[in-house]
């Protein structure tokens, strides 16, 4: 053996078997020479009671020296107890962030989420994970690539934000189920972007405006009976539109609408008279359960955007969306003065915070109020308003 250099291993000849030539000062690192002509630099070593082998790379692409600074490292490694071989073969058997998202939604999403849910993940997954990160090992994902994934989406904030939160999630299970070690998810604490909340209330004349195309859609036909009592029961329970359109006739009773199931679980939704009375005009069809008919025999109405699409254009509500309806319904409630806690199980909410973004409407009933306090209490003093919103006194 002499000590391999750049100039001693391209003297080799090529033989019709492979063979190797072990360095005389560095023990285990050598060079192979294949067959073909190929020469390689690899590090043999002892572990665990067997004989491994670990490549480190070609001859050409790296000189001797440089192999033999890699062969140092890999050969202190095992001194310290490690198997670089092993652990190469273990980097080579590792999923990828593909695998890992199609474990995600057959083994947690279909047993822990609803049906809606899982159909948002699988978007999620199709549209912004596998084609910025599907083909990456799960342990080779940084904090620094779960940035630069959450940037490359900056012009959709809502979905960068939202893809981000699962990529979370979907880390914590590799934890779990032993695919990264614990406590290394890369998606925690990333500052999420500014998300713009969709505000649209109908105010009081727009509230008339759409009763009165509902009422002449129903009496002209134009739109099914069934259409024009989903948006109706829409604004009148403030219910989800899955709610409504998958209503049976077996959850109505006279005062509620008793849901198994719902987006927040189990759901006991208070039912107005107006709205019930709706619910009893309905004709039903023998054979299907479904309250809001649509074309099939058995089933209900699918597709509501487009009968409200042309409900709301005949009533000036062009930007208005079927949502809009609930957020209507919570915006009344509140300026009406129905105490939060009550309305979060109304609308069937799961935090208080998400009912708590209409507090503001409760503001401004309590102003009104106090200006009209305010108002009668002037007269009464022998004050009134100047133009100026100042007090003066009447003589």
């Amino acid at each position: 053996m002499d000590r391999l250099t750049k100039r001693s291993v391209e003297k080799l000849e090529v033989s019709d078997r492979e063979y190797f030539v072990w360095d005389s000062e560095l023990s285990g690192f050598g060079v192979r020479v294949m067959p073909s002509g190929r020469k390689s630099y690899l590090v043999q070593y002892r572990a665990s009671g067997r004989s491994r082998r670990r490549t480190i790379g070609p001859h050409g692409v790296l000189t001797a020296d440089q192999a033999r600074v890699e062969a140092k490292k890999l050969l202190g490694d095992v001194a310290r107890g490690g198997n670089p071989a092993e652990e190469r073969q273990q980097k080579h058997r590792e999923p990828t962030m593909a695998s890992l998202c199609d474990r995600f939604l057959t083994e947690y999403a279909t047993h822990h989420c609803k049906p809606s849910t899982q159909k948002g993940y699988q978007t999620y997954i199709n549209t912004c994970i596998r084609p910025h990160l599907g083909n990456r090992k799960i342990g080779d994902i940084t904090r620094a690539d779960v940035v630069a994934f959450h940037h490359d989406l900056r012009d959709r904030p809502y979905t960068a934000n939202r893809a981000v939160a699962m990529l979370s999630r979907m880390f914590n299970l590799a934890e779990d189920w032993g695919l990264r070690r614990e406590g290394s998810n890369p998606a925690r604490r990333i500052r999420k972007f500014r998300e713009e909340e969709k505000k649209r209330y109908l105010s009081d004349d727009e509230q008339i405006r759409l009763g009165q195309v509902l009422a002449d859609a129903l009496e002209t036909g134009e739109e099914t009976e069934y259409a024009v009592a989903a948006i109706s029961l829409l604004v009148l329970t403030g219910c989800r539109l899955g709610e409504i359109l998958k209503l049976k006739w077996d959850y109505v009773t006279p005062h509620h609408l008793e849901l198994p199931d719902s987006k927040t679980g189990r759901r006991r939704i208070p039912l107005p008279r107006e709205a019930y009375d709706i619910l009893m005009s309905l004709p039903r069809r023998d054979g299907n359960p479904y309250v809001i008919l649509g074309e099939t025999p058995d089933g209900h109405l699918v597709n509501l955007q487009k009968p409200w699409l042309r409900i709301r254009h005949a009533a000036g509500l062009d930007d208005v969306r079927m949502h809009d309806l609930r957020h209507t319904y919570a915006s009344v409630a509140v300026m009406s003065g129905i105490d939060p806690f009550l309305l979060k199980e109304i609308m069937g909410h799961r935090n208080l915070q998400t009912t708590l973004r209409y507090a503001h409407f409760a503001d401004e009933a309590v102003q009104r109020a106090a200006g009209s306090v305010a108002g009668r209490l002037a007269g009464a003093l022998g004050r009134r308003r100047t133009p100026g919103s100042q007090l003066r006194v009447v003589t």
